[in-house]
């Protein structure tokens, strides 16, 4: 039995094979083992698969004596959100912008936070003892917890995110909202509209397995034809969960999370709410980033890849903002995790309230320095750390390379992959620098098996 682990956003897999429905019970009772609580809750996004795992963790939770409230579909950052202001524990069953056959599971503590590595290792532990040794006991009568539905369950978040406009109004501007067919396809609209927006919707008619299906944060280049067939001011294209959100201008043009992180920097900043003139950022932040925030005396911290990491940097030194180039980004005293609704609705807000397009907003902000990421398919990708052999090609080229780049090798949390980023001077320097560490990390860490 291969070892059950928690990657960069929780446990996932493909669903039926990877991601059973009996290791998704195991998985609610381990975690009511270590998380102990009376009162948990649990969601999904549209998978066809999300109704049978949410059901078994569900069971899983309730085999050990807890009560269960079903969410229902409802957005990642809704449920943590939920979770921080009941006092519970949850559980979302999502793969994110994973493919549709994949699902996963994300646990969230009784503040809305993703849970410390810690934590997870010892839900790893106990799920492994669970699957090893089954039929162990559980709760039996009255013990037994129950389940139940909440009626409404995502009003309290949807009047969080508008109440996020401090009041203000997004009257005249004419937005098009790409839901990815996941979670946010029905909130996402109606809250932009609540906030004043005209909005059209775009890809949000899911129907179990076209989510993130050519479409959301990670392919939106539907959603710059519609903007500009449409004449909209804005785009916006959340995941399939809804933690992360890129934008496209009237033009067609994608910001992705360096930029709109570095434009809500330098708005918080001139309006004083940048605690410490300090973002923080993942390694995987572009170099120009860095560049663009050093010229306006905004200081970068610099945390591993996950908004689990960003959250923990936020906390530790009490700063307001921080994310990742996928689109994560943390509002820290508004959220406690990456939010693209939330993201989406405060982007809208700051267009309206400079009154230019975002084009203009964001043109010449980041010169980005040629970077090339390349994911290389490997047997296990946990063994990266150790390879002495990879290490040393990555000191060669860094030398080569001097100050004018970087180099990142890390382990996929969620897919059997190392990725390979390169950062240089030109694009077929970074190009060649990647293939060649790529070789190395093939060489060494032999390929994946067919």
């Amino acid at each position: 039995m291969t070892p059950v682990r928690f990657g960069t956003d929780g446990v996932r897999g493909v669903a039926g094979a990877d991601l059973t429905a009996e290791l998704a019970l195991a998985f609610g009772r381990s975690v009511a083992r270590v998380l102990p609580s009376d009162f948990y809750l649990a969601g999904r996004d549209t998978r066809r698969s999300g109704p049978m795992l949410q059901a078994a963790v569900s069971a899983g939770l309730a085999a050990e004596g807890a009560d269960v409230a079903d969410v229902g579909v409802v957005p990642t950052p809704a449920l943590a959100y939920l979770a921080d202001q009941s006092g519970a524990p949850a559980v979302m069953v999502s793969a994110s912008h994973n493919p549709f056959a994949d699902n996963g599971l994300k646990v969230f503590g009784d503040r809305g936070q993703k849970l410390a590595e810690e934590v997870e290792r010892r839900i790893e532990a106990e799920l492994e003892a669970l699957l090893g040794q089954p039929g162990q006991p559980a709760r039996t009568g009255a013990g037994v917890g129950r389940l139940f539905g909440l009626t409404s369950p995502v009003d309290d978040y949807r009047r969080h995110l508008v109440a996020s406009l401090d009041g203000r109004q997004l009257d005249g501007l004419e937005v098009v909202f790409d839901g990815a067919n996941g979670a946010a396809s029905e909130l996402g609209p109606a809250v932009l509209a609540e906030a004043g927006a005209d909005v059209t919707s775009l890809n949000c008619s899911p129907d179990g397995t076209n989510i993130n299906d050519g479409c959301g944060s990670t392919k939106p280049e539907a959603l710059a034809s519609a903007v500009v067939a449409a004449g909209a001011d804005l785009g916006l294209a959340v995941d399939g969960d809804a933690d992360r959100l890129v934008a496209v201008d009237h033009t067609g043009a994608v910001a992705d999370g360096d930029v709109l992180l570095a434009l809500f920097a330098i708005d918080l900043a001139k309006r004083d709410e940048l605690t410490n003139e300090t973002v923080v950022v993942t390694v995987m932040t572009n170099l120009g980033f860095r560049l663009a925030m050093a010229e306006r005396g905004i200081a970068v911290v610099e945390t591993p890849v996950g908004d689990r990491h960003v959250l923990a940097a936020l906390d530790q030194e009490g700063l307001a903002l921080g994310g990742e180039q996928s689109g994560h980004i943390v509002f820290r005293r508004r959220a406690t995790t990456g939010d693209g609704l939330l993201t989406g609705l405060l982007l809208a807000d700051l267009v309206a309230r400079h009154g230019r397009p975002l084009a203009d907003l964001t043109a010449g902000l980041v010169e980005r320095v040629p970077q090339v990421l390349v994911n290389v398919a490997v047997a296990d990708p946990g063994r990266l750390a150790g390879a002495s052999v990879v290490w040393e090609a990555v000191g060669r080229v860094e030398a080569e390379l001097g100050g004018r780049g970087r180099v990142v090798l890390r382990p996929s949390g969620t897919e059997p992959l190392v990725r390979v980023m390169v950062e240089a001077a030109t694009e077929d320097e970074a190009s060649a620098a990647a293939g060649r560490l790529c070789t190395v990390v093939e060489q060494v860490l032999g390929p994946a098996s067919p």
